[in-house]
């Protein structure tokens, strides 16, 4: 079983799909039973997808879907 800093190491190469089979299914395994890195992995997917938008001000409707997604995601959570 995989310890919560080898997932955090590893979560970059996962959300790029640079993982072999084997190690994408321990960190899957991992995520299922701890909260707190499925939290860290879930964070990381969403600041990659806001990246390419960080080189202009951000709309306030753009702002509104992240914190919308944010919320719902820490309710599902919950």
């Amino acid at each position: 079983m995989l310890s919560c800093r080898e997932v955090v190491n590893d979560a970059d190469q996962l959300l790029d799909g640079e993982l072999h089979w084997r190690q994408r299914l321990s960190i899957r395994f991992h995520l299922l039973i701890c909260h707190n890195c499925r939290r860290y992995v879930r964070q990381l997917r969403m600041l990659i997808f806001a990246i390419p938008y960080m080189h202009q001000r951000a709309s306030d409707e753009e702002v509104s879907i992240i914190m919308a997604g944010i919320v719902s995601s820490e309710k599902s959570d919950a």
